[in-house]
């Protein structure tokens, strides 16, 4: 029997890699590249390096691990997150580039954030959501 099929037998009804063990090594690789710089200062460069092999053993005892439905939940909430900033990074970018032709405004009741032309004096606003009415400056 090869080597390649004992290793796919030995990972049979474990976890694995996923996207959460990925994100894993690459932040482990960036602090050893961090250690690495940090080579003068003794105290920093042990602390790196311990945190280095703790998440090194997180990392092969998630990827190890034989409770696969606690593993996919803890990989569920990691994607979770990543797409949750990764719509915050859209709405921020999108805010930027709009705000060259709009002024934006929170209600003062519900904090809906509302939209408004610039250039237009004082303005009376009225929320979209919870029909609040206030002026302001655009």
């Amino acid at each position: 029997m090869r080597l390649r099929d004992r290793f796919a037998r030995f990972m049979y009804g474990r976890n694995g890699a996923d996207q959460l063990g990925q994100a894993e090594s690459f932040a482990i690789l960036a602090l050893v590249i961090i250690g690495m710089f940090f080579g003068r200062l003794p105290v920093v460069r042990t602390v790196i390096y311990l945190i280095v092999l703790v998440g090194f053993i997180h990392m092969y005892f998630r990827m190890f691990s034989k409770n696969i439905a606690k593993r996919q939940q803890e990989n569920q909430w990691f994607c979770n997150l990543r797409y949750q900033f990764a719509i915050d990074r859209n709405k921020r970018k999108v805010r930027r580039e709009q705000r060259k032709i709009y002024s934006f405004f929170k209600c003062p009741m519900c904090h809906q954030k509302v939209r408004v032309p610039k250039g237009r004096g004082k303005v009376c606003i009225t929320c979209p959501k919870c029909r609040q009415e206030f002026v302001r400056k655009a």
